[in-house]
C-alpha cells in the first residue's frame, strides 16, 4: 500500500503537472491566460493521479506506468516547446 501511495505522490505529482501543463499550452491563446486555471486544476488532478495508483495490483507496477506516463508527459511538452508549436 505504501509504494502505490508514494507512487502517486512522487512521480504522479509530475504527471499531473504535464497534464496540466498540456493543457493549458493546448488551450487556444496565450499560455499566460490559462495559468490561474492551471494552478486551480493542479490539485484535483493530482489527487486524482494518486487514487488512481491504488488501482494498479502492486507498487512496482504502479511505480512503472505512473513514471513512464510522467516522462512521457514531460517530454511531450519538451518537444511542443522546442518545435515552437507554443509559446
Amino acid at each position: 500500500m505504501w509504494a502505490r501511495a508514494s507512487a502517486g505522490v512522487l512521480p504522479g505529482f509530475f504527471l499531473a503537472a504535464a497534464l496540466v501543463g498540456l493543457a493549458c499550452w493546448l488551450l487556444p491563446g496565450a499560455w499566460q491566460a490559462t495559468i490561474v486555471a492551471g494552478l486551480l486544476a493542479f490539485f484535483p488532478v493530482w489527487i486524482g493521479v494518486i487514487c488512481a495508483a491504488f488501482r494498479f495490483p502492486s507498487g512496482a507496477r504502479a511505480w512503472g506506468w505512473l513514471s513512464a506516463l510522467a516522462l512521457l508527459g514531460l517530454g511531450l511538452l519538451w518537444l511542443l516547446q522546442m518545435s515552437d508549436w507554443v509559446r
